[in-house]
Order: structure tokens, then sequence, then C-alpha cells
């Protein structure tokens, strides 16, 4: 370890100085687009951590990430389990001036636990944690227009208050996109309220608590969010089996990167067989092109559930 820490400080004092620009370095790709679209036209220089497709529930930073994290003037991350390394990381910072802003603490009471809800199973854990009382935060933060808003605002701020000579541009920028992220969530309402189900069956991890609590809607699921666990017992299979077919869904959800196993595994123990199997983009392990934005995905969602919903 303390190899590898010498290595990383060589790098960032070995590295080449970026004069008159803000370095920033985003863990997740939501994160990643906010900053792109508040940073428009400034001289603001933008790292995503996390490889094109990589989930960010199995992300370990290598050396180079490290050094990325040190030599910066802002770090942005979400804060929940997924990010333990962070702490380490952030004990190497170089930057004395570095700005780190982790998105859990700035939602505060905004931010949900971790639910178990019926029919869903429940991770079988070969170790006990520290503090087993504690519950553990939902880090799904992204998937509420609202929360974006707030969190839009403040690293807006932060830019501002670091580079004072691009404030308005900042300023402007923010405004703008909150305006598209508002307008995204009245239509998202608008659709959720006039639609004839308010329910939704995944038949697999379940990262969205935060878009069906913002919106009234209730959820199924094989597992939570961050969830490890890739086998649903038969109970769990059948659980949701018989919700398929008890609410008449035409649809069984997935999550985006799975391999739809247990929800074809769910539709061949109804009675019908003829569910189909829908996507719901939770970004936690993007492939980046040039048309991937977060609100273009956010809006794909809403298609989704424009369908899934009626």
């Amino acid at each position: 370890m303390k190899k590898i820490l010498l290595t990383v400080l060589l790098s960032v004092f070995m590295a080449e100085a970026s004069y008159g620009s803000v370095e920033v370095v985003a863990t997740i790709f939501p994160i990643y687009d906010w900053i792109k679209e508040i940073s428009k036209g400034s001289d603001v220089n933008i790292n995503l951590l996390l490889d094109s497709g990589v989930d960010l529930h199995s992300f370990q930073p290598a050396v180079d990430d490290m050094v990325k994290i040190a030599k910066c003037d802002v770090f942005v991350y979400v804060g929940g389990e997924s990010d333990e390394w962070v702490e380490d990381s952030l004990k190497n910072v170089v930057n004395k001036n570095q700005v780190s802003i982790n998105l859990l603490k700035i939602l505060g009471d905004k931010v949900k636990s971790e639910e178990i809800v019926e029919g869903m199973e429940h991770e079988h854990e070969h170790h006990e944690h520290e503090h087993e009382s504690e519950s553990e935060s939902d880090e799904h933060i992204w998937l509420s227009l609202r929360n974006a808003e707030i969190i839009c605002k403040y690293i807006a701020e932060k830019l501002s208050e670091l580079d004072e000579n691009n404030k308005e541009i900042y300023s402007q920028n923010c405004s703008e996109y909150v305006k598209k992220l508002s307008e995204l969530d009245s239509e998202y309402d608008e659709v959720i309220d006039k639609s004839m189900r308010k329910i939704l069956l995944f038949a697999d991890r379940f990262p969205f608590r935060y878009m069906a609590d913002d919106y009234g809607l209730k959820y199924y699921a094989a597992f939570s969010g961050c969830s490890a666990e890739t086998e649903a017992s038969f109970e769990t299979v059948m659980f949701l089996s018989n919700k398929v077919e008890e609410l008449k869904l035409p649809y069984v959800l997935t999550i985006d990167g799975t391999k739809h196993k247990i929800a074809e595994t769910v539709i061949s123990n109804t009675k019908s067989k003829n569910q189909k199997i829908l996507v719901l983009d939770s970004m936690q392990s993007t492939t980046l092109n040039n048309n991937t934005s977060y609100l273009a995905i956010m809006q794909k969602n809403l298609d989704t559930l424009k369908t899934v919903l009626n």
C-alpha cells in the first residue's frame, strides 16, 4: 500500500499542470453529465472515473484514478456504500484547495434508506456488518429529477466560488438546465397521474425508489437496489409470478445491463406466459456515445413508463 501511495504522489508531482482550467473529477455518469451541462463555455475539464459500461457497485480506483482525484480542483461523488474507497483516496489529496462534494450529505434528510418490500429477496450475508442496526442509505439519488435540480444548483454555486471569472456562465447554464429538469419532472407527474396503473414489478434489483416515491408509485422487486445477489429463490420467483397474475400486468421490468433470466423465469410461471420484458435505465453502468445524456435517458424511461402503466 505504501508503494502504491508513493507511486501516486510521484505521479501527481510529475504530472503536467493545467493552467487556467478547473479540473473536475466525477465518479459516475449522471454527475459527469450534469457538470458538463453546467460548465458549457467555461474552462472546466471534466474526468469521468467509471469507464463506459462499468457497474458503479464493482468499481475500484486504479492508480491513475487516484492521481486524478489527488490533484483535481473539484471531486464529486455519491457517498454511498459503493464509494467506501473514497475516504482513503481523499487522505492522499495534494491540492489543498480541493472542493470535495458528497451528494448524500448535500441532500441531507432527502436521502432514503434501502428498504425490503413484500416478496423481496433478503440478502444472505456471510458476515455481520459492524453496525447491524444502522439502515443503509439508498445511493441511487440521481434517479430523482428533483434531487438532480438540488445537486446541480449546489455544484454551480461551488464552481462559481472557485472560478469567479466564469460565474455568469455557470449560473446561466444551471438555470437553463434546471428548467429542463423541472419540465421533464412535470411530464412525469402528468403521465403518471393519468396512468391506469401505479405499480411497477421488477424481476431484478430495484434502484428506482426515489423515482417511485416522487410520483407515488408502488413496486415489487426481486432484490433491493444495491443487492449483490443474482439468483432469486423459488419463493421470490413465485411471489412475483403470482403478483403479475393477480394484478394482470402485461409487462415485467428489469434494469439495464442484466440478462433478464429472472424475468423470463417469472413469466414462465404465469398462466398466460405472454408478458413482455421492458427495461428501465438506472444509469449504473452507462455505455457512453455522442448521444448519451442524463435527460435523454430519463426521457426514455418516461416513455417506457407510459407503456408499462397503461
